[in-house]
């Protein structure tokens, strides 16, 4: 059997690390995947929104089965595509894929369907987005309506940090056409809840809880990042905050994707606050988030592959999909200045043997070294019968990997730790 995998990240090397348990795997590509996969799949340096290519590539390559897994080229239609060339896949459609694609349309469906969430408004016209956070409760939140990267949100503590928020995102476009609405919202309060979970638009099975770390330094203080760090489980996720998630946020998503023409078939991420008030639904995106799979997976125990195509085919009901009682700490190694201006081509130095899984996310192959090539570069994740031994571990691992320019956050998992006390 043949698999395709686009995308090229830490979350793809997760993916493909979990996938080759399967023993009828018999190649697995990666869309383009990077150098430092190589000892996992075949890479093709295919970008992964070259939709073009990548279906010539799939019908050349007679592939079986194809994981598509990064936002833009779901949102794009790249499930649409393969499709339609009879390659089954595991990912939503563009139509389902716009619950992560536009705020708007995903605000609105928590709107209409009753799903909790943050009071918002949304603009479309500058000044009237200027206009309203003059009055506004402080601290708010201004998001793009579109895809950025995992950068487009931006807490304002002031009003002259709203109006610079929306100045950059509206007028200077700063993430391009993402900018032409924004979704102004209530700033929420708690500790924050990640869930993935595997849907057929039937049936819905939450996977582990995790515990991602945005901000870029130590104390959450920094700038917004694609992520720096994960824990799995999230230990604020008690059985009685669960039952509350499904029965007043999963399901009825998944009911409301379908009452509205666009069933959700893939990895439906909800991203979660535990407020005062219970849960409420921050965000949603339409694939496994990244770092939160890099701990997520490794606690997996029944094969992934199968669960995949039992979600393509709509039996996911049929499936039993069993996680370790294990804990996980990923830590994010990245370069000196990400999220902003960084250096890149540096040699990476990974012992051969840790007590750890390194999934790397940015590296290039110069001189026949591994040497960093992005603002990620690596994720190094350890499992333990408990989240302090995990978190020790991770970071033990972490003590013996070095590049030059490397940093990463000495606090992953802190929060959560201190939960565990509560």
């Amino acid at each position: 059997m043949k698999i395709m995998v686009v995308g090229g990240g830490g979350r793809e090397h997760a993916i493909i690390k979990k996938l080759k348990e399967n023993d009828a795997l018999k190649t697995i590509y990666a869309l383009p995947g990077n150098a430092g996969m190589r000892g996992d799949a075949v890479c093709t340096g295919i970008k992964a929104m070259d939709l073009d290519a990548i279906a010539d590539f799939a019908k050349k390559n007679e592939i079986d089965y194809a994981v598509v897994t990064p936002d833009d080229p779901l949102v794009a239609g790249c499930v649409d595509r393969l499709s339609a060339l009879g390659i089954p896949c595991f990912g939503p459609d563009a139509k389902a894929a716009v619950i992560e694609g536009s705020k708007v349309f995903s605000k609105n469906l928590m709107k209409k369907y009753g799903i909790p969430t943050a009071a918002y408004e949304v603009f479309s016209d500058i000044d009237a987005a200027l206009e309203y956070v003059e009055e506004c409760p402080l601290p708010t939140v201004v998001k793009a309506d579109g895809l950025a990267l995992g950068k487009g949100v931006i807490i304002a503590e002031t009003r002259q940090e709203a109006r610079d928020a929306l100045l950059s995102i509206m007028r200077d476009k700063k993430f391009g056409a993402s900018g032409n609405s924004v979704v102004i919202e209530e700033f929420l309060e708690g500790p924050e809840l990640s869930v993935l979970s595997f849907t057929d638009g039937t049936k819905l099975v939450p996977m582990v809880s995790s515990m991602d770390h945005k901000r870029a330094l130590d104390g959450d203080r920094g700038l917004n990042t694609g992520g720096m760090g994960a824990i799995a489980p999230n230990p604020y996720y008690s059985e009685d905050i669960a039952a509350r998630c499904m029965q007043e946020i999963f399901i009825p998503t998944m009911n409301a994707m379908n009452a509205e023409g666009r069933k959700f078939k893939g990895c439906l991420y909800f991203g979660l606050m535990l407020t005062r008030d219970g849960p409420k639904l921050i965000e949603y995106n339409c694939r496994f988030g990244d770092p939160e799979t890099q701990v997520v997976l490794p606690l997996l125990k029944t094969d992934l592959l199968e669960i995949m195509k039992a979600v393509t085919e709509e039996r996911l009901a049929e499936i039993e999909v069993e996680f370790s009682k294990d804990c996980a700490c990923c830590v994010i190694m990245a370069s000196e200045g990400y999220p902003g201006d960084y250096e890149k081509g540096f040699e990476l130095h990974i012992p051969a043997e840790l007590d750890a899984e390194v999934y790397i996310a940015g590296a290039a192959e110069r001189d026949g070294v591994l040497v960093s090539n992005g603002g990620r570069v690596l994720g190094c994740t350890a499992v333990a019968e408990s989240l302090p031994l995990a978190v020790k571990k991770a970071y033990d691992a972490v003590s013996r990997i070095s590049f030059a320019n490397a940093y990463y956050r000495k606090d992953i998992g802190a929060r959560a730790l201190k939960g565990m006390e509560v």
